[in-house]
């Protein structure tokens, strides 16, 4: 009966008792054994199996969800419930006009996507079918990865990634300790150091492991990476033995097991439970600026629609109020349509006028923009400067639909470890007692003559100076958990440092360590190993020196230092101590603490890690009162990691300060270069980074997102902690607005380098509380909007020590802000998916370790340094190629149906079409729809070398600025007005009836077919005035189409087709043709539409050209070689302050005020065929803001012929 009442307990307080009661724990048996009798009830609770799903669609749901998905969209919708009513109803076209081209378009945007989501299924199946080792009745075997079960025991060979979240039971090395990389997690790709439960380290095979009688209970899932509390109970004689477990006990999926042989752990989160899988973000349908414009234009192309069926339907009965045309003697009507009441036959013509007017919504823009999307996603993909030699991998793009906003980015959002630097330390220098030591200048201690010239701040040695050096020395070889991996060598005998040839290398949970092991071998000071307790190093001497490691004070992020306890080989206790510089300084009591202090400064100023070094020697009684102190905090049940610090806190302290180090992390090639660029594009850079402060913003000094004149605000625990978060929050903002006067940054246009350049610094804790929902009695209120005006008149933000869910977060408060901005998130590992997933572009980098960032984006790309090309090239040209295709699409249809609008005023109203069927259904399909689905792949209104070189373009766009209202009322003006000449032009044309030669007279079919032709030549010839970038393919195609619509017409019209009952098409495109008159009018109709567009191109070029149309006229004049030697800057309008301050570097489109540094200006040597220096040609001075012209060549700005290009 226990177990009954156990059971129900267990479901009231699931299922009754609220959620905060009911996810707090979960109960695993290990090896899925039931405890011994007597000690707890038996309770087998389901879990999830460990399969990971990333696809949107199954094969079940795949059609009814699509459809849902696509019937969302207003125009499918639209013509959905047109094509319903063609059938329903008599109306004056056929069914096919609408529901061809419907099913079209599903139909290719359902594959596409299918194939796309295919792709995932396919990239899932392959990490849910790879093959697990799993212990079971004292044997191993082999299972698929999705079949692994909670309690299942696991073995696990090196270099083999984790399954799924498990408990480390035991492991090869005697210490019960692994190595394990989390790349793909938190982007370290360094080796972190994990323990085995104390009880089972010792069981080191199957039938060991098998025989372990043990539940583990602990905290249902949750998406802290960096959190884990739950306790394992051993049954030893069936009585249980309970021990702690914590971060240091769980491996989490996606982590690599490294130098390590194998371990056995214990799956405790499968699947979609696992820690990473939490750290996704559910999957959205993401739709673009310019999708939502469409569906804007949509609206009010629906409401035109509606406008004129519903004015010709009144006209309509206003018309047939005489008896004699309601009914007129040769169109009587039935007995059932005289008794329908008029209501009803109001509504039905009423939806006639609808069909018969719908084109004006054009459905196979949607098909042309699908293919446009699909075909133009393979110019990223075959794009060779994207392409990686190292890693042998191009760019990839998983979804196409976005391909647009890649030209609208306002905030990027990047993480740091693996996407802006490699990871990659390189140990730069040290400084001992103000003495500063070069790697590679050193020869036993002494400056080498050639390093003269190194910056030395205290060049008058101590009497001490040689053993406080060599202390330090020391102090670096033994304070660090630092590996020694030892490799085979050709002969197989493995060999150490100190043997021969250095055949072995250094790994660590910090890449910071093993720079500074590897400086202090290149200094004279070589670690060796650790061995039985004892470190051993190799001194100047080549004499091996032996230290017991008695404790180790691990690093943790808010101590922000490490400590290690040893005792020489003399019998001397040394506690040494190594950590941030904040953490150091305020425990020292004695050493050159000025003149260290100086030299840490100097390097954090240039970008550089730095590390503070201290000792203090211990008495053997001092050393009993640490081993008491740490015993007690260890054992804790409660409260552990609390007794912990407070333990640590009281033995670091009296420390004597030896020195500091300086450590460079290698940025990604050209990674600085690319944030300058997305700078100067009008794009702000936010680094979101799980790593602590300090080296976060060495990094961002590094990669040049803070510079040196950057005013740095905090907003961070520490100052929290001194203020309140209200108090710090207001002070900053008085801060930031008091320099700008209440504008944000995006008001500048000029961006005045008068003006102070800020960077913001924020923790994860502060914007935990920062997010935090504002409370009904508290008087501290909603802080987001404070937080977010901060943010706008900061140049840039680093956001550090953030766990994933919250960089989702920060990017999710950016995209609901007021303005609403654009934003596109980049990162390497899983830890980014969640911002990856959020942003409204997702950029993976396809890391060393980890696809899951890759998997989860809509684009990848193998280095940052591609971000650029990607976002200044291809998404400018993508924006620039489908909004013209959309405004292009609703021009020519207000073309082709404004004509049949007016034509109802002469038919009676009676919904007479005025083109022929086969016109109706091929205008978009055939007619025209090819050159400008050519037009948005190959477009190239600039060349892509001066996107590249001059970024400030990419503002010209920004802000979805050629889809905003005004342009589209200008495009739908021109419609009409083109509308109106083709149709009034044809009809005075036909006053005179007797139009042939021979007297014959014209029918309406060969009106209708006189205005369609003047109307297809004339959207083709607008469509090709437009097009800057011509190939053979665009003349093949536009030409090529017209030629198409010719041929067409005469085979439609010279042949009697026996598949239709009619033959009205029979003969008439010949017999038009064959008038003078007909081609005279198709001539001059066709000069009279474009010819306004044509002035007012002529016109605004002329008195006020665009920066783009500038350029444009340049490169035209340079035959296309513009970039190669002209000084793009010239090109640009010029601002107010421009005239003013020539050559202050004030322009449009210069940088933000941080780029204030002096120019560093770039000879440009150019090659001429007999002609003189660029600046002499007259017409490059039209563009270049009225500089005058010198004989010399030279009087450009003054500059000569440099240029900061």
């Amino acid at each position: 009966m226990g177990m009954d009442f156990s059971t129900l307990r267990n479901l009231i307080s699931r299922y009754c008792a609220g959620e905060e009661n009911w996810v707090d724990s979960r109960t695993i048996y290990i090896g899925h054994k039931e405890p011994p009798s007597g000690t707890e009830a038996f309770i087998q609770q389901r879990f999830p199996d460990n399969r990971i799903v990333s696809s949107k669609y199954t094969f079940w749901n795949f059609v009814p969800k699509n459809m849902f998905e696509q019937f969302r969209r207003v125009a499918n919708f639209y013509f959905l419930i047109i094509f319903l009513v063609q059938l329903i109803i008599d109306t004056p076209t056929s069914p096919i006009t609408s529901g061809l081209p419907l099913f079209f378009v599903i139909t290719v945007t359902a594959i596409k996507q299918g194939y796309e989501d295919w792709l995932r299924h396919k990239a899932d199946n392959s990490v849910n079918q790879c093959p697990v080792h799993v212990v079971q009745h004292g044997k191993v075997v082999r299972k698929q990865s999705r079949k692994l079960r909670v309690g299942d025991v696991v073995f696990i060979k090196e270099n083999e990634t984790f399954p799924c979240d498990l408990i480390l039971l035991s492991t090869s090395r005697d210490d019960g300790t692994c190595f394990v990389t989390t790349a793909s997690l938190d982007g370290e790709s360094s080796h972190k150091t994990y323990h085995a439960v104390q009880d089972t380290k010792a069981y080191n095979t199957e039938m060991e492991v098998d025989s372990i009688h043990a539940t583990i209970e602990c905290e249902q899932p949750q998406p802290d990476l960096y959190k884990f509390v739950g306790r394992i109970n051993i049954y030893m004689d069936n009585e249980p033995v309970a021990r702690p477990l914590g971060s240091e006990n769980l491996l989490l999926r996606g982590a690599t097991l490294k130098n390590t042989e194998h371990i056995y752990a214990v799956a405790i989160y499968t699947g979609m439970e696992t820690k990473m899988a939490l750290n996704y973000q559910s999957k959205t349908q993401k739709r673009s600026a310019v999708e939502k414009s469409m569906n804007a234009y949509l609206v009010v192309y629906l409401c035109i629609l509606i406008g004129k069926a519903l004015i010709n339907t009144v006209l309509k009965y206003a018309w047939q109020a005489d008896a004699n045309r309601d009914e007129p003697w040769y169109n009587d009507r039935t007995e059932t349509e005289r008794q329908r009441h008029i209501v009803i036959r109001a509504f039905t013509d009423f939806l006639a006028f609808m069909v018969l007017f719908n084109y004006i919504i054009p459905v196979s823009m949607y098909v042309t923009v699908e293919m446009q999307k699909f075909l133009g996603s393979y110019f990223i993909m075959w794009d060779d400067e994207m392409f990686d030699e190292e890693l042998g991998e191009r760019a990839v793009v998983n979804t196409s639909d976005l391909n647009e906003e890649l030209g609208q980015v306002e905030y990027v959002f990047t993480d740091k470890t693996g996407t802006l630097t490699e990871n990659n330390m390189e140990f730069i220098e040290c400084c001992v007692d103000g003495h500063v030591y070069v790697p590679n200048v050193i020869c036993n201690g002494q400056v080498m003559p050639g390093a003269t010239s190194m910056d030395m701040i205290d060049t008058s040695p101590g009497p001490g100076a040689r053993e406080h050096e060599e202390l330090f020395f020391r102090a670096l070889c033994l304070c660090h958990t630092v590996q020694v991996k030892e490799e085979e060598t050709v002969d197989g005998i493995k060999q150490g440092i100190h043997q021969g040839k250095s055949t072995s290398f250094y790994i660590s949970s910090s890449p910071d360590e093993v720079a500074l092991v590897e400086g202090m071998k290149r200094l004279g000071f070589t670690y060796l190993r650790l061995k039985d307790s004892h470190m051993e190093i190799l001194n100047r001497e080549d004499e091996i020196e032996r230290f017991q490691l008695l404790e180790v004070l691990t690093f943790d992020s808010v101590r922000r230092r490490m400590s290690v306890i040893v005792r020489s080989s003399t019998g001397e206790l040394y506690l040494f101590c190594k950590g941030a510089d904040s953490a150091i300084f305020p425990r020292v009591i004695s050493g050159k603490v000025e003149q260290i202090r100086a030299r840490v400064e100097h390097n954090a100023v240039e970008g550089l890690r730095t590390l503070c070094v201290a000792y203090r020697p211990l008495s053997p009684e001092q050393y009993q009162e640490v081993c008491r102190l740490l015993n007690g905090a260890k054992l804790a049940l409660q409260d552990r990691d609390k007794r912990l610090a407070e333990a640590y806190d009281i033995i670091e302290k009296d420390l004597i300060l030896l020195g500091a180090t300086a450590v460079e992390d290698r940025l990604q090639e050209k990674a600085a270069d690319t944030i300058e660029s997305l700078h100067k594009a009008g794009m702000k850079v936010w680094v979101l980074t799980g790593d602590k402060m300090e080296t976060a913003a060495a990094t961002c000094y590094a990669s040049k997102l803070f510079h040196r004149n950057t005013q740095i605000l905090e907003l961070t625990t520490k100052r929290t902690e001194e203020q309140s978060l209200h108090d710090v929050l207001f002070d900053l903002s008085r801060t930031v607005l008091r320099q700008h006067g209440g504008m944000t940054r995006d008001s500048f246009s000029g961006l005045s380098g008068d003006c102070t350049d800020y960077g913001l610094i924020i923790d994860g804790a502060t914007l935990s509380a920062v997010m935090r929902p504002a409370q009904e009695d508290s008087s501290s209120g909603n802080y987001k909007e404070i937080f977010l005006e901060i943010c706008r008149n900061c140049s840039a933000v680093l956001c550090c020590r953030m766990a994933p869910l919250q960089k989702a977060q920060i990017v999710k408060l950016i995209k609901a802000s007021r303005e609403h901005p654009i934003t596109l998130a980049i990162g390497d590992g899983a830890n980014d998916v969640s911002m990856i997933l959020e942003a409204h572009v997702g950029i993976g980098i396809m890391g060393k370790e980890g696809r899951q960032a890759v998997r989860n984006s809509d684009y990848a790309i193998p280095k940052f340094k591609h971000l650029k090309k990607m976002l200044l090239v291809h998404g400018h040209y993508y924006y620039i190629r489908i909004s013209e295709l959309v405004q292009y699409f609703f021009y020519k249809n207000v073309c082709f149906i404004f004509p049949q609008f007016l034509y109802q005023f002469f038919c009676g109203f009676s919904q007479q079409p005025l083109y022929d069927t086969a016109y109706l259904t091929l205008y978009n399909i055939s007619f025209t729809s090819l050159p400008i689905l050519l037009y948005s792949l190959i477009e190239q209104h600039i060349h892509m070398d001066i996107l590249r070189k001059d970024p400030s373009l990419y503002r010209d766009i920004a802000k979805n600025s050629l889809l905003r209202w005004p342009i589209f009322i200008y495009w739908t003006l021109l419609g009409v007005y083109d509308a109106i000449v083709m149709f009034f032009g044809v009809y005075f044309l036909f006053d005179n009836t007797t139009f042939t030669s021979n007297g014959q007279m014209f029918g309406n079919w060969t009106f209708g077919t006189l205005v369609f032709t003047v109307l297809v030549f004339t959207v083709t010839f607008k469509l090709a005035l437009d097009t800057h970038y011509w190939t053979w393919i665009n003349h093949f195609v536009i030409w090529g189409s017209l030629i198409f619509f010719v041929v067409f017409s005469l085979l439609w019209g010279g042949i009697i087709w026996p598949f239709l009952n009619y033959q009205r098409m029979y003969y008439v495109f010949m017999q038009m043709l064959s008038s003078g008159p007909a081609w005279l009018s198709i001539i001059l109709l066709i000069t009279a539409s474009l010819l306004p567009d044509v002035l007012k191109k002529v016109i605004c070029r002329t008195l006020w050209p665009t920066t783009t149309e500038r350029i444009q006229n340049a490169d035209k004049l340079y035959n296309g070689q513009l970039s190669e030697f002209t000084p793009l800057e010239s090109l640009h309008a010029p601002s107010k302050a421009g005239r003013h301050r020539r050559g202050s570097g004030n322009q449009r489109n210069a940088p933000n005020p941080r780029r204030s540094e002096p120019f560093h200006k770039k000879i440009m040597f150019t090659r001429w065929r007999r002609t003189p220096d660029y600046c002499t040609f007259p017409p490059l001075l039209r563009f270049a803001d009225g500089s005058r012209h010198s004989k010399q060549g030279h009087a450009y700005g003054g500059a000569g012929p440099e240029t900061s290009v």
